[in-house]
């Protein structure tokens, strides 16, 4: 059993190497809430997958930091000795907000591995050393723009490729990337930007040989994801709708989608996302690990994560440089073969190095038990 004896917040501020533009607007940095947690033995670092404002979810850091230090954290002192398996329980007083939640689980689990020397894949049942990668291309300013861009990263050897759509920049872009690289698996990401009275668009993106089409409409409206999919040849992916196990079981029964974007901190972190992947696996339903421009932390997790049986497609496991050109971390580097290593040190197998994460930190805010 392991006690939490102090929980630090850390809000980190990191550049991005290019602006990241989606349909919900652009980001030029990185701003994430770390915590670290501390037990008597160990500690453990979890990232925040949420953005400074409720765009891409209800949750934003601001709020996010409120509900780990008033209610989250307290939960965890009150506690006493835990085990991985009581955090949901734990944490069950708190309604929703399981990117907040996903925070300290994910710290919790690591500072319990670390304890134990036994690395996080391995815990999550981790069947493959490296894993497949895509990359997430954002709407950019033209279709040369675009282009330049996809040129370098099929260089670069990812195995994937994810551009993002929205009105008006979607059908002619998909189609210039699809004339000048036939045979690269490539996909698209709406980030619901759509609604089912677009259908046409769709049916025109039919025409590329997309692997997938991902969340097109509103993150609620599984009904119409489901209509849309009888309308359309390519495979409906779900993302933003996906907060849970029970909302995979549900999208894959309503036939809403034939494919899950599973993002461990969106939904909770890392013990509910294997949930998530034993749904789809137990439909036949695909499964890869999605991205939110997390850092070294964050990606170190998502790594262990997609090294999992179910998840057969190349995810967004990027590599450091893809977004950052000096991550917290010693940086994660993509093979030449489209593969990333899974780190097999004990519990997330990385940690900050010390002077980046001075550089890069903008407040932090020290709890224990009251």
């Amino acid at each position: 059993m392991t006690r939490v004896r102090s929980i630090e917040l850390r809000l980190v501020g990191l550049p991005l190497v290019r602006p990241f533009r989606t349909s919900f607007g652009e980001e030029t940095e990185k701003v994430c809430i770390l915590a670290r947690v501390a037990t008597d033995h160990a500690w453990g670092w979890g990232e925040c997958v949420a953005g400074v404002d409720p765009g891409f979810s209800e949750e934003f850091n601001e709020g996010a930091w409120l509900v780990l230090r008033d209610f989250l954290a307290p939960a965890l002192f009150r506690a006493g000795d835990l085990e991985p398996d009581h955090l949901e329980r734990v944490l069950a007083g708190v309604r929703g907000n399981p990117m907040a939640k996903a925070t300290l689980v994910n710290a919790f689990v690591d500072a319990w591995l670390r304890e134990r020397g036994e690395s996080l894949a391995s815990f999550l049942g981790a069947e493959r050393d490296r894993v497949a990668c895509g990359v997430s291309i954002g709407i950019a300013s033209s279709a040369g723009a675009l282009l330049e861009q996809v040129d370098g990263y099929v260089a670069e050897g990812y195995q994937r490729i994810k551009l993002k759509i929205e009105p008006g920049t979607d059908v002619e872009r998909v189609e210039a990337v699809r004339a000048a690289r036939p045979d690269i698996l490539l996909s698209v990401d709406a980030n619901a930007a759509y609604s089912l009275a677009d259908v046409q668009v769709f049916r025109a993106l039919d025409a590329f040989g997309l692997l997938m089409v991902e969340q097109p409409l509103h993150h609620e409206d599984l009904v119409e994801h489901a209509a849309l999919q009888r309308q359309i040849r390519t495979d409906l992916c779900l993302d933003e709708s996906i907060r849970s196990a029970a909302d995979a079981r549900a999208a894959i029964e309503l036939a809403a989608c034939r494919i899950v974007n599973i993002k461990q901190g969106r939904v909770g972190g890392l013990l509910e996302a294997v949930r998530v992947h034993d749904a789809g696996r137990l439909a036949g339903v695909p499964v890869w690990c999605g991205g939110m421009l997390e850092t070294g932390l964050g990606r170190a997790a998502n790594l262990a994560l997609a090294a999992l049986p179910g998840f057969t497609l190349p995810g967004d496991t990027s590599a450091s440089a893809r977004y950052f050109a000096d991550d917290l971390t010693e940086p994660h580097v993509i093979a030449p073969d489209g593969t990333m290593a899974v780190p097999r040190g004990p519990g997330l197998g990385v940690e900050p190095r010390p002077d980046r994460l001075e550089a890069c930190t903008l407040r932090v805010e020290r709890l224990g038990p009251a």
